[in-house]
């Protein structure tokens, strides 16, 4: 699993590729949090998700709440079709809310 980022100020597109599952959630938590809490824009970019599970679901709403709990977003600004599988299945949209 890769996490690219571009840069523009503080905002950054942070590019997961590769799993975001049970099997990589301790090495990804450390960026989502990182990225959350340093920069004043973070977005995610999941089209390079090839699988996505449970695991990758919580790390995801855990980094939005604490994004949330700074006043900030965190927007996913394209999303693989393992990802998309996994919200359509519980009824979610991208945004995480009820479809």
């Amino acid at each position: 699993m890769n996490i690219g980022e571009a840069r523009q100020g503080t905002a950054a597109c942070l590019a997961v590729e590769g799993e975001m599952t049970i099997y990589r959630a301790a090495e990804l938590w450390p960026a989502l949090l990182e990225a959350v809490r340093t920069l004043d824009a973070p977005v995610l970019d999941l089209s390079g998700v090839a699988e996505f599970d449970s695991a990758g679901l919580q790390l995801l709403l855990a980094a939005r709440r604490e994004a949330r709990q700074r006043g900030k977003a965190l927007p996913i600004t394209a999303a693989s079709p393992a990802v998309q599988e996994v919200f359509a299945l519980l009824g979610m949209t991208l945004e995480g809310e009820p479809a």
